[in-house]
């Protein structure tokens, strides 16, 4: 997002979090899916998009607008975050959708902190990932954007019925729709980092030949507290190919020290004399 839109989307998160503080649970799960049905709607309708983003039009004109589009079809706090949102400046429509969608995610997100339940969200969110990249067919299926939402997100919950909380299979269906323009696998890695983010907590991702014991999995997310000045939350995928060693990702940060690296580094030298 540009400035403009960052500023608007902040003061709307704010009014989202002084909300959440005050209400049940399952109050901000279902505001939540109202703003997530509304983000859909600005989806399908970039008319709509232009017009609540419109600079030409008042902030009050442009939620007045939207209060009469949505009045009586979603629930008053959704529609006053909402509003909060088109009253904003917009440095472009899709700026609007993507500020909407990722309203809406937090809005769970906050949910399963008030409950308690964030840092297991975070978990599933990772696993499930890990699953899906695990099975080709299964990433086929769930990623092919020909195939329409509604059944994929009807596999991805008969796979986690009964194996994750609600808030994270709806999260699952925000990665399916294509959360902030990502593909599958992207929306759902960016929603481990925002469920991480939450908890004030950096994500790293691990790759290694061989699990990491608990203690060497400690130690690490030690030491890489201290690099970042913040918890650490120590992701591990574990792909034989490597070979041996270690690669962190952090951020945009690398840090490879894997057998394969090395052997490829051997051989681009030796390919170069």
């Amino acid at each position: 997002m540009q400035a403009a839109s960052r500023e608007s989307y902040k003061v709307a998160a704010e009014r989202l979090d002084a909300y959440a503080r005050g209400a049940e649970p399952s109050a901000v799960v279902s505001t939540a899916d109202d703003i997530l049905s509304v983000a859909a709607l600005l989806r399908r309708e970039p008319r709509l998009r232009r017009a609540l983003s419109d600079p030409a039009r008042s902030g009050e004109d442009r939620a007045g607008l939207l209060n009469a589009i949505l009045a009586g079809k979603v629930g008053g706090d959704a529609l006053e975050l909402l509003a909060a949102l088109a009253s904003g400046r917009w440095s472009a429509p899709s700026e609007l959708l993507d500020g909407a969608e990722r309203l809406g995610v937090e809005a769970l997100l906050a949910s399963a902190d008030k409950a308690g339940e964030l840092g297991e969200v975070e978990d599933e969110l990772f696993r499930f990932g890990q699953v899906v990249a695990g099975s080709a067919e299964l990433s086929n299926a769930l990623s092919d954007p020909m195939a329409p939402a509604e059944r994929r997100a009807t596999l991805a919950g008969q796979l986690l019925s009964g194996k994750a909380r609600p808030v994270t299979v709806r999260l699952v269906e925000a990665a399916l729709a294509g959360f902030g323009g990502r593909s599958f696998s992207g929306a759902l890695t960016r929603l481990v980092e925002l469920a991480a983010d939450r908890r004030d907590r950096q994500v790293a991702y691990v790759t290694v030949a061989a699990p990491l014991s608990d203690e060497e999995e400690r130690r690490l997310g030690a030491r890489l507290s201290e690099m970042y000045g913040r918890e650490v939350s120590v992701r591990q995928t574990v792909n034989p190919d490597v070979l041996g060693g270690v690669s962190v990702r952090v951020g945009s940060d690398l840090y490879d020290g894997t057998v394969l690296r090395r052997l490829n580094e051997t051989r681009n030298a030796l390919a170069k004399r």
